[in-house]
């Protein structure tokens, strides 16, 4: 039976919003509520998602779609974002991201059993900061870091003109983006241009760029500009070194926020990376402008990687059984 990812829905459905098989609230190490949400058959192969800064869940709703019926998917809102609660001033950093990652992983992927773990941007980041984890190290099969990076994002980004001429103004001018605690306002023309420069490649389809300016206008201004001080003192060099198990990069040739240099050192440092997929027509929102791609990157891993890991468990318990 063909495992691969679904025939694409029809062009209005692509954007909305699945229907979980299970919702659940999970409790972080901080005692922080996790909004989380589990689609598709429960004894299928095992997908965790985690998406990026200013995003929620129905960010993947492109993805999830192409993954159709035949993966276990686990999505859950970043606290701060979605339907997950605001923490205290002092429950933002990668530690807690980490966290609360983890706190899904026990909660969605039984012990003794493993998951691919995919994750945009700061969810990307997240992966990272919890490379090192009980969790991650026991229930990781694989990973996918997508339109992501590990240090450097000020001065690296490009969405300030004349950044790379004037690094110092650049990077001045891209930690008041990342940091200010400022309403968006209501969602105008201008607003969504703007949205559109910053995140997302000049021909992307308008669809995905109004789905984009919904989801970034409703996340809450504090939060935020929260997670943005968080991004822009971000230094994850040696926790992506640790990062063990096989991994696969997915990059936009056209992405202002983290340039496709961050892949190239990401995919550099990483101890067993598989793979490097450059989308050259894409910005930094890759599940959004080219879903398809982003779909066959995880169900490759899962399929290569969860069948492998099955394999290993039915062996050790026949050994066991004949011990």
């Amino acid at each position: 039976m063909d495992n691969g990812p679904a025939s694409p829905a029809p062009s209005a459905a692509r954007t909305a919003p699945a229907v979980p098989h299970r919702e659940l609230s999970v409790r972080s190490a901080d005692g922080t509520r996790l909004h989380v949400e589990v689609h598709g058959p429960h004894d299928a192969p095992s997908i965790v998602l985690s998406h990026g800064w200013t995003c929620s869940i129905p960010f993947w709703a492109p993805v999830v779609t192409r993954l159709g019926a035949a993966y276990r998917v686990v999505l859950y809102d970043q606290r701060g974002h979605g339907r997950s609660a605001r923490p205290a001033r002092h429950g933002y950093g990668v530690s807690a991201l980490a966290d609360d990652l983890c706190a899904v992983l026990r909660a969605t992927v039984p012990q003794g059993t493993r998951a691919v773990l995919g994750g945009h941007s700061m969810g990307g980041m997240t992966l990272m900061a919890a490379a090192q984890r009980p969790e991650v190290r026991e229930r990781a099969a694989a990973v996918a870091l997508i339109s992501t990076g590990c240090a450097d994002l000020l001065a690296s980004a490009r969405v300030v003109p004349g950044a790379a001429l004037f690094p110092r103004l650049g990077a001045a001018g891209h930690r008041l983006l990342l940091g200010a605690p400022v309403p968006l306002g209501p969602k105008t023309p201008l607003t969504r241009a703007a949205l559109h420069y910053v995140t997302m490649a000049p021909d992307a389809r308008p669809q995905m760029v109004d789905f984009c300016a919904r989801l970034v206008h409703a996340c809450p201004s504090l939060p935020r500009a929260h997670w943005g001080r968080v991004l822009a003192e971000l230094d994850l060099e040696r926790e992506v070194r640790a990062l063990e198990c096989p991994a696969t990069v997915v990059a936009g040739g056209r992405d202002r926020l983290t340039p496709i240099a961050h892949a190239h050192r990401i995919a550099a440092a990483l101890p067993d990376c598989e793979d490097l997929v450059e989308i050259p027509r894409a910005g930094h929102m890759t599940p959004l402008e080219d879903p398809a791609t982003v779909a066959t990157v995880l169900s490759g891993l899962a399929d290569r990687h969860l069948a492998v890991a099955r394999k290993k468990k039915e062996k050790d318990e026949l050994t066991r059984q004949r011990a």
